[in-house]
């Protein structure tokens, strides 16, 4: 996780992000840096628009999130019904458990 940190870090500071780039501020945050992992991570960001990666995925977090209120209030009385059903069941266990 701290090497995507790192990219967005340096891409926010207008900072090219690069192996040795990441390796460096990797170190400055006390981060013992894996070489293949740095150099996985520069092959896997060749091409990409972070700027627009951060974009799309911040579009994608606020969507669900304005729909989460109504799937909320729907999901509140199928609580409900489920503490109906329990209370039976509880009984039956109770019965069962005189029988021994």
């Amino acid at each position: 996780m701290e090497y995507i940190y790192t990219v967005m870090l340096l891409n926010k500071a207008g900072k090219e992000v690069t192996e040795e780039t990441v390796a460096a501020v990797l170190k400055a945050a006390g981060v013992e840096a894996d070489a293949a992992k740095v150099k996985s991570l520069i092959a896997a960001l060749d091409g990409v628009d972070i700027e627009q990666v951060i974009a799309e995925s911040a579009t994608a977090v606020a969507a669900p999130a304005a729909g989460a209120a109504p799937a909320a209030a729907a999901a509140a009385p199928a609580k409900e019904e489920k503490k109906e059903e329990a209370a039976p069941a509880a009984d039956a266990a109770a019965g069962l458990g005189s029988l021994f």
